[in-house]
């Protein structure tokens, strides 16, 4: 049963990658990507998004510390090609993620999607949300123990990216919030699913609200599993 439920999403993982392939052939006119290693799509991406770890595990490191490693297209792009050949490979054990600097993930670059939106390009804006949210779908259902390295500013799309998975580490530093909300959008990416399980009404305030959150606050009501 659980090998013929496998197969099946991977199945259907497989049919939303190729939206993302489709961006990456557009604006990276190279090779197939097909044909590259999980570490080396092209120069601009191995920074944003590096890989380190041993034979039986591996680590996302989030890369744009100046951009507080705010989430681009091309990114999730990367990482959905990058979780998918992990739990693929049976000699990988678990797999991590972490961020640069002193942000974990300050959500999606809304500067670019700002541009974007400016200079009419609708169906690049729909690609951003369209590939960010199809990573977070492999995240979710990932069926390998992931550990999510809490550090510092853990917000928006970057909370999304945060909780799926079986541990999440949270550290003194952490700031955990929506702060989408006070500008007029919704939690995304997957965070309304988990503030709506959150004891009593704490989930409806924090995503109406955007108050944020310490290590021990994530800790005491389950958004944190260690710290």
């Amino acid at each position: 049963m659980m090998q013929r439920f496998k197969a099946a999403l991977l199945q259907r993982r497989n049919n939303l990658h190729i939206h993302s392939l489709r961006f990456l052939n557009q604006q990276y006119h190279t090779r197939n990507l097909c044909s590259l290693s999980d570490t080396a799509i092209t120069d601009e991406l191995d920074n944003q998004v590096l890989v380190e770890g041993k034979a039986w595990s591996r680590t996302a490191i989030l890369n744009r510390p100046s951009m507080l490693n705010c989430l681009s297209t091309a990114m999730g792009a990367r990482l959905q090609k990058l979780y998918t050949s992990w739990e693929n490979n049976p000699d990988i054990g678990f797999v991590a993620m972490k961020g640069s600097g002193r942000a974990f993930c300050a959500g999606g670059d809304l500067v670019s999607l700002y541009h974007m939106i400016n200079a009419g390009k609708i169906e690049d804006c729909k690609e951003f949300f369209r590939t960010l949210y199809t990573y977070i779908y492999i995240l979710g259902t990932c069926l390998k123990p992931h550990v999510a390295l809490l550090n510092g500013i853990t917000m928006g799309g970057g909370a999304g990216v945060s909780i799926p998975g079986m541990f999440r580490v949270a550290t003194d530093k952490i700031v955990f919030a929506t702060p989408e909300t006070l500008i007029g959008f919704h939690p995304d990416a997957g965070v309304s699913f988990f503030l709506s399980h959150l004891p009593g009404h704490l989930g409806e305030y924090l995503g109406l609200t955007g108050e944020k959150l310490n290590g021990a606050e994530m800790i005491s009501c389950g958004l944190a599993t260690h710290y």
